[in-house]
């Protein structure tokens, strides 16, 4: 098995970006227009995610881009999670795991105290990798026929440890 090497995201990276999203969404049935599908952000990742107190970080096997995660501040103490993608191909190895671990570690250098994200009721994978690293849910709404549920991690306690 090749090994993950992750690190932040680089402008040369936004093709081999907005890909890996549309591969990874449409996976779990969802597409532009539904809603909950939106890309506006990405020509935007270093002006929304990197200068204002966030990050974005891909994860790349043998040079290729396999995964990502960003980081949002929502405010002082809050940021968001969100993006976190791991091709098809290369799910069901720690990759996600590994990407969580590395926005919780960054969110708490960055001074952040929790963490908020979310994802639909069709990604259970996704639900179940939350669940893990200790997220618990506070919202669940109804949005373009899909169930989105909220959550949130409190990183004032233990950090989630990095998988090895």
């Amino acid at each position: 098995m090749s090994h993950l090497r992750i690190r932040r995201y680089r402008w040369s990276d936004l093709e081999a970006v907005c890909a890996l999203h549309q591969i990874c969404l449409a996976q779990v049935g969802l597409a532009p227009g539904d809603g909950v599908w939106y890309d506006d952000d990405f020509p935007r990742i270093n002006e929304i995610y990197l200068a204002d107190r966030g990050e974005f970080l891909v994860g790349e096997v043998s040079g290729r881009v396999v995964s990502m995660a960003g980081l949002r501040r929502v405010d002082d103490e809050t940021a968001e999670m969100c993006r976190l993608r791991v091709h098809p191909e290369f799910q069901r190895r720690g990759y996600g795991a590994r990407m969580v671990s590395a926005l919780e570690a960054r969110a708490v250098e960055l001074g952040y105290t929790r963490l908020r994200g979310d994802t639909t009721l069709n990604q259970p994978a996704a639900i179940e990798l939350y669940r893990k690293y200790g997220w618990r849910e506070i919202r669940r709404e109804e949005r373009g026929g899909c169930v989105v549920l909220y959550g949130e991690k409190d990183l004032t306690g233990v950090m989630s440890v990095l998988p090895q």
